[in-house]
């Protein structure tokens, strides 16, 4: 059983390392017709930009993460002694009144007022208003238990002493010199321990020296794989389409030179081939690229899926600046209803079908894996790659909170005296736009890293 999308990326060899080029090919895979041209197409010259314009505003600039939260699996050593790794936090001045206040004030006047007199009444109406302490944490708890188990990732604890927040646009992705050992451990750990898969099946080519298995492991591996349940096949190929990106990133943003009185960063077209070229991972790149295209397709389809949330009167972009928010919430639903309007969606339907109760076991069982990689994050030793690394996987946890609460969307109310049962918190929003906007760039680099290798061929 193969999954309903249709994605086809290969890498063209023609000579030496030098004269290779990436080619799209289209083609078709099971009832699906689709390529890579449209899904590139419809990304870099239609979603893109916009996207990027709403990401540079301040509601979604602004994010609050708590980097300093120990490993909860092993000892860090140490995080990063490189410059380039660290992160500058905001300045409380820096950080619009609006997103600093409490969420009361985020509402029009006349929206609290009515709130207020619900609120009152319900208080009036209700048979014992005189609840224990203890009763009182007993249900905060259940409340925390309920909204807990919906998530796919650790929220950030944005009440902490330790969570800041940070300006994205003034700390970017890109490369900072963390790798070696330390950082081959984190997704050691996330592909060996979390994606379900036995010890004795080994992993396909690394990009690092420290492990490589021959062309038979490999081929051995990728039967182990589509022998996988659907489900199980979609997240290993999620969290491998994570690792490409973020590996584009660093290729594209890349310490070109280091002079003492600039630096310069840009794309490094050989270690781009060095993560992606096909003779140069054993096959693997181009698989890799697939994978990229697959999180595409899933956390796009996510952004539609949402819609109906972020259409609703009392949803604001609230950072306090009336005409700005209102402009950029017409921004979102625009990008969110283009998103939409995406002809070749992911269907998540195929997902968890079958025996109800066997279902139900294995969307736990996924869902508690992608929770345990969240936690992983706090062990990455390079403070920017932690914040990026935690800000990506929190936006794909999101995006799968979303596919997977359907009814709960669905049944959002139309009333706004009625609170919804699905909800998202804005660090879940921020996160969601800003790891989609990861991954949106990634497909637009391809573009640029085609175009080197013509060029270097």
């Amino acid at each position: 059983m193969k999954l309903g999308v249709c994605l086809f990326l290969l890498l063209l060899v023609s000579g030496s390392a030098d004269s290779r080029c990436f080619c799209q090919v289209t083609g078709d895979l099971d009832d699906c017709t689709c390529d890579v041209e449209t899904i590139d197409s419809f990304n870099n010259e239609l979603l893109f930009p916009k996207l990027q314009t709403l990401l540079e505003s301040d509601y979604f600039r602004f994010y609050k993460v708590n980097l300093n939260k120990p490993c909860p699996f092993w000892t860090v050593s140490s995080h990063c002694g490189l410059k380039d790794c660290a992160v500058k936090p905001c300045k409380p001045n820096d950080v619009p009144e609006g997103i600093r206040s409490s969420s009361l004030h985020k509402y029009p006047a006349e929206s609290n007022e009515q709130r207020g007199e619900c609120e009152q009444a319900g208080r009036l109406g209700a048979v014992d208003v005189s609840l224990s302490e203890e009763t009182r944490e007993a249900l905060l708890n259940w409340s925390k238990h309920d909204d807990e188990a919906e998530r796919f990732c650790v929220l950030e604890d944005e009440g902490s002493p330790d969570s800041q927040y940070v300006d994205l646009l003034l700390n970017p992705e890109r490369f900072t010199g963390y790798k070696g050992p330390e950082a081959w451990r984190i997704w050691n750990s996330i592909y060996e321990e979390n994606c379900f898969k036995p010890f004795t099946i080994k992993r396909p080519l690394i990009s690092n020296s420290f492990y490589s298995s021959p062309g038979s492991e490999a081929k051995t591996f990728h039967r182990w794989l589509e022998g996988q349940c659907v489900e199980k096949r979609a997240f290993y190929r999620l969290i491998s389409g994570l690792h490409a990106s973020i590996n584009i990133h660093l290729s594209a943003r890349y310490l070109l030179d280091d002079s003492w009185f600039q630096k310069t960063w840009g794309h490094n077209v050989s270690e781009f081939r060095g993560r992606f070229d096909s003779e140069l991972t054993a096959g693997e790149g181009p698989k890799r690229l697939r994978n990229l295209y697959f999180l595409y397709l899933i956390e796009l389809r996510a952004l539609a899926k949402a819609l109906p949330f972020f259409q609703q009167p009392s949803f604001q972009l609230y950072t306090g600046r009336a005409e700005e928010d209102q402009r950029h919430k017409e921004l979102l639903l625009h990008i969110l209803q283009l998103a939409r309007s995406f002809p070749l969606h992911f269907d998540e339907t195929s997902l968890f079908t079958g025996d109800e109760k066997e279902a139900a076991k294995l969307k736990e069982d996924i869902r508690l894996a992608f929770l345990n990689i969240s936690r992983i994050m706090d062990c990455v030793g390079c403070f920017k790659c932690r914040l990026w690394g935690k800000l990506q996987t929190q936006g794909l946890g999101t995006s799968l909170k979303i596919l997977f609460s359907e009814r709960q969307i669905e049944a959002l109310p139309s009333s706004s005296d009625q609170r919804p049962r699905f909800q998202l918190s804005r660090q879940e929003i921020v996160s969601l736009l800003n790891a989609f906007g990861r991954i949106s760039t990634s497909i637009r680099e391809l573009k640029t890293f085609r175009s080197l290798l013509a060029e270097d061929g």
